[in-house]
């Protein structure tokens, strides 16, 4: 079968399954089925026996136990003060700064998405304490929700991310480079954030309420008294990891043991709190980890197809320069990204496209940052972008003016886009430092 069939027909169990309505896990393991079937002619016997192996396999890797303890450590710090404990110890320190208390929606999505790994619980947490108490003040509604759609998305970018745990696994690449190589990125993102919302600051003094009086050092150092819990438990986690002293799983585990000593020495801890964020970690995780194993499927139906290698083939005869695949991938997961999350995204798209990023002289440890910065700008497109459905709901306006008010942080995350990829050192100076 040529290339263009068997893509055919890939694309065509997709739309028929995804688009019943199918759960995404289902729908990816019926596709592989499906195209062993029709396009290799495999018995069902035989797809049955690949389906358990592949399976069986992807499922005890030792790099995915960092899911769902990860995700217990966020679920956990999110079911606290913290995020109110984040905007009253950045307030002062950014008020005299123009934009003024704008600038705690990006620093405090930076400091909260290295203990979360989620995008949605970044903007939800922050959001939920910072989009009232700004609408209070008198700051922009729409540089306030817009700034806040584009920093949450750092729940990705920043270390530690489950997206790039999803990748590394998929695309054998070393998580813990990978946690090193998004954090410059990220704190070059959270720049652009906050320079621009100084420059319309500037520009638009309206946008921002007249700076009060100064900052006395007393309120300063009571602020950096609140930052201190999530500032110890990032520095632990995040120190273990580049420092070599603990795997991504093991810095995971060491974290869940200090958002639990958080909770105890801030007085908040409970059993109730311990039930509800391990039912949510069980249902988050097990969603994670069945679209990781049908993805495992998935992909061998690719692999058995040869579809990787003729898919790098044709796009290797139509003699396009490295930038020219890049600005393909970033069409196709813009447009993807409009209808799925960014987990179905990476385990869907990673099987093709790590081989075409290889071949066109990526680094797949860089790509691994340039796809999550493309899952980022998911959360920011209609219909299917989840930040802008939790920011209608905190800010009480239309899906419209939401919209809107994300547009000009999705293109400065285009142009962070754009530097990485003209200047890739960004992303591999730190991984291959350590």
């Amino acid at each position: 079968m040529s290339v263009s069939m068997s893509a055919l027909t890939l694309l065509l169990l997709l739309v028929i399954f995804l688009g019943a309505g199918t759960w995404i896990f289902a729908g990816l393991m019926l596709v592989g089925a499906g195209a062993m079937y029709f396009a290799l002619d495999f018995s069902w016997v035989r797809i049955g026996s690949i389906a358990t192996k592949v399976i069986s396999s992807s499922a005890v890797s030792w790099e995915l136990a960092a899911i769902p303890i990860f995700i217990w450590m966020g679920d956990i710090i999110f079911r606290t003060d913290i995020s109110n404990r984040l905007f009253r110890g950045l307030s002062p320190l950014v008020s005299r700064v123009p934009g003024g208390l704008l600038h705690t929606n990006v620093i405090g999505c930076t400091i909260f998405a290295a203990i979360s790994g989620s995008s949605t619980a970044t903007t939800a947490t922050v959001g939920k304490i910072t989009i009232p108490e700004l609408k209070a003040r008198g700051y922009d509604v729409s540089l306030a929700s817009g700034s806040l759609a584009g920093a949450g998305s750092f729940g990705l970018l920043i270390p530690p991310s489950i997206a790039m745990i999803v990748y590394g696994v998929l695309a054998q690449v070393s998580i813990a480079k990978l946690f090193a190589a998004g954090l410059l990125p990220g704190l070059m993102m959270a720049a652009l954030y906050s320079g621009y919302i100084g420059i319309v600051s500037l520009i638009r003094p309206s946008v921002a309420p007249p700076h009060g009086e100064p900052v006395s050092w007393r309120v300063i150092w009571r602020g950096v008294l609140d930052l201190v819990p999530i500032l110890v438990l990032m520095t632990i986690v995040l120190g273990a990891i580049y420092t070599g002293i603990a795997t991504p799983s093991e810095a995971a585990a060491v974290g869940v043991f200090g958002a639990i000593i958080i909770t105890l020495v801030t007085g908040q801890f409970a059993w109730q709190l311990m039930i509800d964020s391990l039912k949510s970690t069980i249902r988050v995780s097990s969603m994670i980890l069945m679209l990781i194993a049908a993805s495992a499927f998935l992909s061998s139906a690719i692999a058995y197809m040869h579809l990787p290698s003729m898919i790098t083939e044709s796009i290797a005869a139509m003699n396009l320069s490295p930038y020219g695949v890049l600005l393909i991938l970033a069409v196709l997961y813009i447009v993807l990204g409009m209808f799925l999350d960014g987990t179905s995204m990476t385990v869907m798209t990673v099987p093709i496209a790590v081989p075409l990023i290889v071949h066109a002289g990526f680094d797949p440890l860089w790509f691994g940052v340039y796809l999550v910065i493309m899952i980022e700008m998911s959360a920011l497109t209609p219909p299917v972008g989840l930040n802008l459905f939790i920011l209608q709901a905190l800010t009480g306006e239309t899906i419209g003016k939401t919209v809107r008010a994300a547009l000009p942080f999705f293109l400065l995350l285009c142009i962070g886009t754009a530097l990485l990829a003209i200047f890739p050192q960004i992303v591999l100076w730190l991984p291959n430092a350590l």
